[in-house]
């Protein structure tokens, strides 16, 4: 597996501030429905379950705040 470097991540975060900031709002909906509906063809049930998918985030969160498991 890769790693990012850090100065590799700050290099694509500059870029990607720079490359996107004249988007308009319409603009920049258009592109997150674009990514989305491609999201969705890549994998069909993307978000169909998105309360069982929260299910690792909440045993966390029990954990951290010392509750009993679910």
């Amino acid at each position: 597996m890769l790693r990012s470097s850090q100065l590799l991540e700050k290099l694509e975060e500059r870029y990607q501030r720079e490359a996107f900031r004249q988007l308009t709002l319409e603009e920049a909906m258009e592109r997150f429905a674009a990514l989305w509906a491609e999201a969705r063809e890549l994998n069909p049930d993307l978000g169909k379950n998105w309360l069982e998918d929260l299910e690792p985030d909440f045993a966390v969160a029990r954990a951290v705040n010392g509750l009993p498991p679910a």
